[in-house]
């Protein structure tokens, strides 16, 4: 039996869904009665930020998969609870940037706990496996995707700033390996997308991927902030954002490894093949 937080979000669906083809799955979540999970995917309440929540689910069961966003604050005593329940195996979903100083990390601003995770992994006693993610292809959606829906022209900040995304397929293939074989344990590996690209360069690959001639416009930082806070994204995780794209705007991020080849037997989906998977996402009339 594997156990999964964070089963309802993108990632989390796509790992239940994979899993539930070979192996017995419980997905914990705070409203089971909205869960829409595939067939044959046990759903159980729980509140991983309440790990007392939890000890029904992790009874019996093999591993243990943290998401960092899930789980939050409480991994430590969750992984604790997991260990005395007689759990063999815990899986995080950290990031790449996970030893970075934590206020220059912009998805913490949001929620996730990836040093958390990553640290209750390694030190819990059982066997373990830490994934560290680079950006996912997933956020150009989150990015452009109303932009684009709406026209041709995409305005954002930084046209030259480059990293190697991250198609969500993959890294689900890799969390399957880390939760159900061996190769992988008591290892944190840093996965990227298998080529670096500019934030211009993938707004014309999904023109490409959607027969469009789509138009990167370059639009100063401070600008842009305001333009994001006051769509409604909360000001520190824009300023943290923002700082992050500063700071590596000479030079590529997470610049693309072999791991995620290594771990797959095969090359990982490059962002011209996630965009023409993704196609309708960015259709107009599409709901953002």
């Amino acid at each position: 039996m594997i156990v999964l937080t964070g089963a309802t979000g993108v990632v989390g669906r796509l790992l239940a869904a994979e899993l539930a083809e070979a192996h017995e799955v419980r997905a914990v979540t705070r409203s089971p009665r909205e869960a829409g999970l595939p067939a044959g995917v046990e759903v159980v309440e729980g509140d991983p930020q309440q790990p007392e929540t939890l000890t029904d689910a992790l009874r019996g069961a093999d591993a243990l998969f943290l998401h960092s966003r899930a789980v939050g604050d409480a991994a430590h005593r969750l992984v604790a609870l997991a260990r005395n329940l007689g759990v063999r195996r815990v899986v995080a979903l950290a990031a790449a940037n996970v030893d970075d100083p934590l206020d220059t990390q912009p998805s913490r601003l949001r929620g996730d706990r990836n040093k958390e995770v990553d640290d209750a992994a390694a030190t819990s006693g059982l066997d373990w496996v830490s994934l560290r993610p680079s950006a996912f292809a997933l956020n150009a959606l989150a990015a452009w995707g109303g932009q684009i829906r709406a026209g041709d022209d995409v305005r954002y900040v930084y046209a030259g700033f480059e990293e190697s995304p991250l198609d969500e397929r993959d890294l689900v293939a890799a969390l399957v390996k880390a939760l159900t074989e061996d190769e992988l344990l008591g290892r944190r590996i840093d996965l990227t997308g298998p080529e670096s690209l500019s934030h211009e360069e993938m707004v014309r690959q999904l023109g490409v991927a959607l027969g469009r001639p789509l138009r990167f416009h370059e639009v100063p930082a401070e600008a842009a902030a305001r333009g994001m806070v006051a769509g409604g994204l909360p000001e520190p995780f824009v300023t943290a954002m923002m700082a992050r794209y500063a700071a590596n705007c000479t030079h590529p991020q997470f610049p693309p490894t072999s791991e995620l080849e290594k771990i797959l037997g095969r090359r990982p989906h490059t962002f011209a093949e996630w965009a023409a998977h993704h196609v309708a996402d960015f259709e107009p009339g599409r709901a953002s």
